[in-house]
């Protein structure tokens, strides 16, 4: 079944309305087995929890340990599915989408090392996220046409695209028919099987999805809310009444979707990294409710929304109980955070716990019910370690720095236990890019020095661990995309037009957090005066090349080094893109992108930005445009300048000593 047009489901509905009344089904309860944004985390990632883990209440003692890893999940998935086997219950495994990016092993591999390890998992349906997009649609096909599991989006229309439109496992929905745990596919609506319990999951990728990615092709993306509801309408007329919706549009959109769409019973998202329920416990405080019940415009329908976080670090579980009608009447479940069983005393995770110790950190871990202790699948461990960790291995390279301690990269302010200033890592990204940005090779391109660096966090795409940093790690983990850097001339107005917006439009907790702002040689506070809806800057400043901090001045002109995905406007960052449109039409911009062409560092001059397709670009001088796929062209500039910055300024590599940013949530005291 290819991917439908939102218009030809329409009459379809209409025609079948008919179906829709006297239909009433046993009650029945259905477990939802979950994980998201995976984003090709095959090994475990290091972690801190904290709490009373020696035995001593009232004292928090922090335990390291790592999380994780498509093996420890394995491990988990096939015990939930050993459950449900053995007490006889329905159960579905679904991805969120995203299992694209994140780490070396997909940019050695692609999507295909992910079809490999997603395949032994057993999965009822997968959604398609923005990360699938990275590369391009053949090899996007590949992967689709390469896992056994369906691949879900309803509102992609791709009939125009050559190699999409020839992916059978592509569907906008599957229907699975239930006896109890045993399930079959349903692959013909007209001939529904008799009792039989039927349970359809939709697909719904981002609607502006064309914004993101410059490869989608020939792809066409409909509205969300409105390709919802027609799915939904043309499944009930088909008598299927139980529908879940498995989507990579984040938990804002998310709990919006419930409220605008009736007959949704359950929604399983991806995109904003949520990982809902209270954490608190271990020291990651909360992001959201898991299982939240949202009410449906007709008032009566009641839709569960989860999400499972990100880099399969944990699952969620929910069951969703349904009345004869169909209808939903509770949701209950959580999400569990996988802990190894090796606990270390130390940050670089050289120094076993003793005997005693690692026993009370067992215990209290027992204790937790959203974190369990799980051992990893070996077969799947072996084929990882035999068929790609070498290559990763060698690839990446030598040492450039080392970690006495690791460093975080919490997105937001807040997020995972993070405090009032959120990533330490993110801050260093941006230094970096100020500092190369300020080299001799690089001012003699771009005409000068910049003032500082600006940074959308949704681009850092790890954690630092402690112990040896190793320059493949840069390029290949932490900054993967090969953005180009710009640099690029705004007012001290539009600098902060743009922290104002990035910074509001991510208070809500489930917001999707990927464009929120850091700085090199920058400086802010933000308070929240309107709980997840609005604030104010209390405080910018710039520093100086003599170390000195100054105000930013509204009139005043700074020169910016950014990466160009971000001085094109994209992901909420329109601001960049409205300030270089002014400046064109006052004949005073003043951009260039920076990029090696056949090994030399090229200046590559942009004449104005402009919508190409549905996405801000940059629009190049006719005779020395920047094409980053070109054979003999190198965009990496994001990653080398972090490379180039531990190398020379900071090989022992530690978070910065004074706090770039900092966001007071309202009812939070000011900072001193």
């Amino acid at each position: 079944m290819k991917c439908l047009r939102l218009l030809t489901l329409l009459p379809l509905c209409a025609l079948l309305s008919a179906c829709l009344t006297g239909q009433q089904d046993p009650p029945f309860t259905l477990t939802l087995a979950h994980m998201n944004d995976t984003h090709s985390q095959f090994d475990p990632v290091n972690a801190e929890l904290k709490g009373p883990l020696f035995g001593k209440q009232g004292e928090t003692d922090t335990l390291y340990t790592r999380l994780g890893g498509y093996p420890r999940l394995l491990t988990m998935t096939k015990a939930y599915q050993a459950e449900a086997l053995a007490k006889n219950q329905p159960l579905l495994l679904l991805h969120g989408g995203d299992a694209w990016q994140g780490s070396g092993y997909f940019k050695l591999n692609e999507g295909m090392a992910n079809a490999e390890l997603l395949s032994q998992f057993g999965f009822d349906a997968m959604a398609l996220g923005n990360h699938e997009f990275d590369l391009d649609n053949q090899k996007l096909a590949r992967f689709i046409q390469g896992v056994n599991f369906p691949v879900l989006a309803a509102n992609l229309d791709s009939r125009d695209d050559p190699d999409l439109s020839q992916a059978s496992n592509l569907k906008p929905f599957v229907v699975y028919a239930f006896d109890g745990n045993q399930k079959s596919p349903v692959t013909d609506l007209a001939h529904l099987p008799a009792d039989k319990q039927l349970v359809a999951v939709i697909g719904l990728v981002l609607e502006d999805m064309a914004n993101i990615s410059p490869n989608v092709g020939k792809l066409r993306f409909a509205k969300e809310v409105a390709s919802a509801q027609a799915t939904v309408d043309l499944l009930q007329a088909r008598g299927i009444n139980r529908i879940v919706a498995l989507t990579h549009i984040g938990n804002a959109r998310d709990l919006a979707l419930a409220a605008k769409v009736n007959g949704l019973d359950a929604i399983v998202g991806g995109h904003s990294h949520s990982l809902l329920g209270d954490f608190s416990n271990v020291g990651w405080g909360k992001t959201g409710e898991y299982a939240a019940l949202v009410t449906n415009p007709d008032g009566v329908g009641l839709t569960c929304v989860v999400q499972a976080g990100s880099y399969a670090q944990a699952i969620g579980l929910a069951r969703v109980s349904f009345d004869a009608q169909g209808r939903v009447i509770a949701c209950k479940g959580q999400n569990q955070l996988l802990a190894s069983r090796n606990f270390f005393a130390d940050p670089a995770r050289q120094q076993r716990l003793d005997k005693t110790r690692s026993q009370q950190a067992g215990k209290f871990i027992d204790a937790q019910p959203n974190l369990v202790t799980v051992d990893e699948d070996p077969r799947l461990r072996g084929i990882i370690d035999s068929h790609y960790k070498p290559a990763l291995e060698q690839a990446y390279g030598p040492v450039i720095g080392t970690l006495p301690a690791p460093l975080q990269n919490a997105r937001r302010p807040g997020d995972n236990g993070s405090d009032s200033h959120g990533s330490d890592v993110a801050p260093l990204v941006a230094e970096g890019q100020y500092f190369w940005a300020n080299t001799p090779q690089v001012q003699a391109l771009t005409g000068g020095p910049v003032d500082f660096a600006l940074l959308a966090v949704g681009g850092v795409r790890a954690d630092l661990p402690a112990g040896e940093l190793r320059q493949g790690e840069a390029s290949l983990s932490l900054l993967p995309f090969k953005n180009p850097l710009s640099v690029l001339t705004l007012s001290g107005t539009e600098v902060r037009a743009l922290l104002t917006e990035t910074i509001t439009a991510t208070l809500p907790a489930s917001a999707h957090a990927g464009k929120f702002p850091y700085g090199g040689h920058l400086r802010y506070t933000f308070k929240e005066t309107e709980a997840g809806k609005a604030g104010h800057l209390t405080r910018l400043q710039w520093q100086t090349a003599e170390g000195q901090w100054q105000d930013l001045v509204n009139g005043r002109r700074y020169r910016v080094v950014t990466n160009a995905y971000s001085a094109n406007g994209n992901d909420g960052w329109q601001a960049l893109a409205r300030a270089q449109r002014q400046s064109a039409e006052s004949q005073s911009a003043e951009r260039v992108d920076l990029a090696w062409v056949a090994g030399q560092l090229t200046a590559f001059p942009v004449l104005a930005v402009a919508k190409h397709g549905e996405q801000l670009g940059a629009v190049y001088g006719p005779d020395k445009a920047l094409d980053c796929k070109a054979a003999n062209v190198d965009c990496g500039t994001d990653a080398a300048s972090f490379v180039d910055y531990v190398r020379y300024a900071r090989p022992l590599v530690t978070a910065l000593d004074e706090e770039t940013v900092t966001l007071l949530r309202a009812g939070q005291a000011d900072a001193p």
